[in-house]
């Protein structure tokens, strides 16, 4: 990525999301003047997704036994850009549906799949969407923090899937104070800076996502670990990868 669309996208992020109008105007807004450079920025930011998609996917071809027809969906998947990190596999799917509000963002998606026939992309709010079937799997990268209403967009998520259906997560995360054992423990500095750091940019790292995925999905796979922030060259973000499994 260039030094300019460095620039440009580091411009829109100190600017951050504007206080007026509803949250698909918000993200446009937000979006928009960033969007041919988002993908190229976010890579250096956005860890663990190919790692997420390995284990859900390895999930649904071992939940089937076979990955191919499987139906996916991505809630909050903007661009489409993890749909490249599957690779082949995309191919296999038998439908792969892509739900974004912002517009900007999809209008990327679009012209990326454009000749993929399996690959739909749908703008609609990922707390009130649902598929015309279940589907086999249901993901969210780095989209849970961004969604207000959270609680909703989870709840929405379980209620598409199949009996032993698939959900994934990879997001920023701070751990609670007193986290259970077994569990990552941020010190306070760093529970507390997260957040303020990312709200600016209407990303709100929280420790209750974690909490509220383990309580609904309690056969789960879990990493915690820390990534690099560009331009942030001594500092250490927290991130998870969650994939677990509903009940048959």
């Amino acid at each position: 990525m260039s030094l300019a669309g460095d620039a440009r996208v580091l411009w829109s992020m100190l600017r951050g999301q504007p206080g007026h109008g509803d949250h698909a105007e918000r993200l446009a807004a937000f979006y928009g003047p960033q969007a041919s450079q988002y993908d190229a920025f976010r890579e250096r930011l956005l860890h663990g997704r190919a790692a997420m998609l390995d284990d859900l996917l390895r999930a649904v071809a071992e939940q089937r036994g076979t990955l191919d027809g499987a139906q996916v969906a991505e809630l909050g998947g903007g661009t489409g850009r993890n749909l490249l990190f599957l690779g082949e596999r995309l191919q296999r799917l038998g439908r792969m549906q892509v739900v974004d509000l912002c517009a900007p963002l999809l209008a990327e998606a679009r012209r990326r799949f454009a000749d993929r026939s399996n690959v739909q992309i749908i703008e609609a709010d990922a707390c009130a969407w649902q598929p015309a079937a279940p589907v086999d799997a249901v993901y969210f990268s780095y989209a849970l923090t961004m969604i207000p209403d959270w609680r909703a967009a989870l709840d929405n998520a379980l209620a598409m899937l199949k009996p032993g259906g698939v959900l994934g997560v990879v997001d920023f995360y701070v751990s609670e104070p007193e986290p259970v054992a077994g569990l990552a423990r941020h010190g306070w500095i760093s529970r507390n800076f997260w957040p303020r750091w990312f709200a600016h940019d209407g990303v709100r790292p929280d420790p209750a996502h974690l909490r509220a995925l383990r309580e609904r999905l309690p056969e789960h796979r879990l990493t915690e670990t820390l990534a690099p922030v560009p331009y942030l060259p001594l500092a250490r973000v927290p991130y998870y990868r969650f994939v677990g499994s509903n009940s048959e």
